[in-house]
């Protein structure tokens, strides 16, 4: 996702007076500028560091999601449309089986060993981003046994 194109769809949500939707888009760009002014890229601001943004505040607000009391359903449905929102500009991430088939294509060499953490060491930079880390973890404790 560019940055540029999270801008654009939070103005149209602000023309289409809808408040909720450019909140959640709001937040986003604001989380995206906090990390990219911390890591020193204030001016070339990353496809990668968008994606990695979205993704953590996916998770942010599926833990919001999930510690809410089953009580507050008008807090909850908020959660849950910012969720909806957010999740519209995250990445595609692999399934379990496409991990698997990348795992066995690509580091076959390394899976033999049967080592786990050299195998997560050698994996995670080559997927990182791509792919849930614990879906990535699932897979490769379930080809090690």
């Amino acid at each position: 996702m560019n940055i540029d194109q999270l801008q654009k769809d939070m103005i149209a949500a602000m023309k289409a007076h809808d408040k909720e939707r450019k909140d959640a888009i709001s937040s986003v760009i604001q989380a995206v500028k906090k990390v990219a002014i911390d890591e020193g890229h204030r001016d070339d601001i990353g496809e990668e560091l968008v994606n990695r943004v979205i993704q953590k505040e996916l998770k942010s607000v599926q833990e919001q999601i999930d510690s809410c009391p089953a009580d507050r359903t008008e807090l909850r449905a908020e959660y849950q449309f910012r969720y909806d929102v957010i999740a519209e500009y995250a990445p595609k991430l692999l399934s379990a089986e496409e991990v698997e088939a990348i795992l066995k294509e690509k580091f076959a060499d390394v899976l033999a060993t049967g080592n786990k953490g050299q195998i997560m060491k050698t994996v995670m930079p080559e997927l990182k981003g791509k792919a849930d880390g614990k879906v990535i973890n699932e897979v490769v404790a379930a080809l090690c046994n």
